[in-house]
């Protein structure tokens, strides 16, 4: 994932330099992955050591079915170091822990001179969001987006002062979609303008050489970038055409879309074919150039400087250890259409069935259906994380395990959200189309056709009253359930066990 071209460390031409890709197995296993997580990376690889080569540097790219590939990086980089005889390595420091810890093992007992430089990529240190959260039990990231928001000079007036007057639109950003041929008359969705590549020949390599994927890998017809000037061009039109429309929907679904008004360039960031602070200039340009509103960007940057740093920065804090976590003591298997889609649950139908088909769904899909069902069940969060981990092609740890473990799933017991993000049918209703014509009804909360978020989440606040009962964000929530009575309250825990032992049947 250091595919950035324009990195300081291209400059830096020395003949006796030799730049090393590599494709290996110990990469696509440790998880099982989706087809187009696997492809993406691969040909983004290959497209940057074509463009390494074309600029003049050597490059030795290993690839995944090469003869000589020990499938393991410290093997291959001390195989290549012993045929050109060179003595020292250098690499881009890695996101992941796994990686870190397993290049400092590798750095401590070979014979090589093994040193590491910055991937100029993030606009914060790895340790920055624990220093500046010393001593207290939750992370709001809300002040670490506005202590950074300050730092770099965004959306400000007077070098201090917020843009528009408040910090966050937040509130101005929940709006539903219903269509252009509606009575609401939305706006329609964008056009898709990714290009088109085939990799076909790519992808029968990775299958002859054993490589275990999932979903559908749409090889001879895939959409994602695969080098910087295709990751700029869907930045460009992103702004342009997409993000004026970007925050009143951000939260909305729909089964005739998978995508609105997102932006579709998490896999050009995180890949680091872009950076998060060019990113952030160009949704300021569109504002002042009068493209896009104040509630639009400012919801658009929060993601990019607020979130993402922040979740980096808890990911760092607290590696290793974090991906075992298990708050809620939950410890169901994941059901099995998470594999397939193949349930009557149209929310979970499509929201699942869309991440196989393209490797990606946007964060409320993530979050409030797939995750909000996953929680609501008391699946295994590690289950949960390893899903998330494989299916997106934007999912990297650094980023994916947070969201996952600590916003989804509430497993670090309230570190990073200050409560569970989970809903009734009621919450999804309002922001899609998904209750209409489902097989379940959105209404009941027991009998045969009650959808099952609705006795799952009441199920949920009862069993877990002693360590949410005092949560200032619930109040309200543990009202409502109060006002039910014993007889009620009964019926909705075995409805919930109910749904709990059919998992696999919902």
């Amino acid at each position: 994932d250091q595919l950035n071209p324009v990195n300081s460390w291209f400059d830096q031409f020395v003949g006796a330099v030799m730049y090393v890709l590599m494709e290996v197995r110990s990469e696509t296993d440790y998880v099982l992955h989706h087809a187009q997580k696997v492809l993406g990376i691969f040909a983004a690889m290959r497209a940057l050591s074509a463009q390494l080569q074309a600029s003049g540097h050597r490059v030795h790219y290993i690839t995944i079915d090469d003869a000589d590939n020990q499938h393991d990086i410290p093997a291959n980089l001390e195989l290549v170091a012993q045929r050109c005889g060179a003595t020292q390595v250098q690499c881009q420091a890695p996101d992941e822990w796994r990686l870190d810890a397993l290049l400092h093992a590798w750095r401590d007992q070979t014979t090589l001179q093994v040193t590491s430089v910055s991937s100029e990529h993030f606009l914060t240190d790895r340790l920055d969001v624990q220093q500046q959260f010393v001593g207290k039990k939750s992370w709001l990231m809300e002040t670490f987006y506005r202590a950074m928001r300050i730092k770099h000079g965004v959306m400000l007036e007077d070098g201090k002062k917020p843009l528009g007057g408040k910090w966050n639109f937040d509130a101005s950003n929940r709006q539903n979609w219903h269509g252009p041929n509606t009575k609401h008359a939305d706006p329609a969705e964008p056009e898709d303008v990714r290009p088109i590549h085939n990799h076909a020949k790519l992808w029968s390599s990775i299958q002859s050489a054993g490589v275990k994927t999932f979903g559908n890998a749409q090889a001879a017809a895939f959409r994602w970038p695969v080098n910087r000037d295709e990751a700029l061009a869907q930045l460009g039109h992103f702004v342009q055409h997409v993000l004026p429309n970007f925050g009143r929907y951000q939260d909305a679904m729909h089964t005739d879309t998978w995508r609105l008004f997102h932006a579709l360039i998490s896999f050009g960031l995180n890949v680091k074919m872009l950076s998060p602070l060019e990113v952030i200039r160009r949704a300021e340009q569109a504002l002042q150039e009068g493209v896009a509103s104040f509630e639009a960007v400012e919801g658009f940057i929060r993601q990019i400087l607020g979130w993402r740093e922040y979740v980096r920065g808890v990911y760092w804090a607290n590696m290793p250890g974090y991906d075992e976590r298990n708050a809620l003591d939950n410890h169901k298997n994941l059901p099995q259409w998470f594999w397939t889609g193949h349930t009557k649950m149209r929310c979970m139908q499509h929201a699942i069935g869309q991440s196989l088909e393209h490797a990606y769904a946007h964060h409320i899909q993530r979050l409030m259906v797939i995750g909000n069902f996953a929680l609501l069940a008391g699946v295994s969060p590690q289950q949960v994380h390893q899903w998330y981990l494989g299916v997106y092609i934007d999912a990297f740890e650094w980023v994916e395990l947070p969201n996952t473990v600590g916003m989804s799933q509430y497993a670090d017991g309230g570190l990073l959200a200050t409560k569970p993000y989970v809903s009734s049918a009621a919450y999804i209703d309002r922001m899609s189309n998904y209750c209409k014509g489902c097989h379940y009804n959105k209404s009941e909360k027991v009998g045969d056709k009650a959808c099952p978020f609705n006795a799952l989440y009441w199920d949920f606040f009862a069993r877990h009253r002693d360590r949410l009962g005092n949560n200032f964000r619930l109040g309200m929530v543990y009202k409502n359930l109060d006002r039910m009575t014993p007889e009620q309250q009964a019926a909705i825990a075995q409805q919930a066990h109910m749904v709990v032992g059919n998992l696999d049947n919902l």
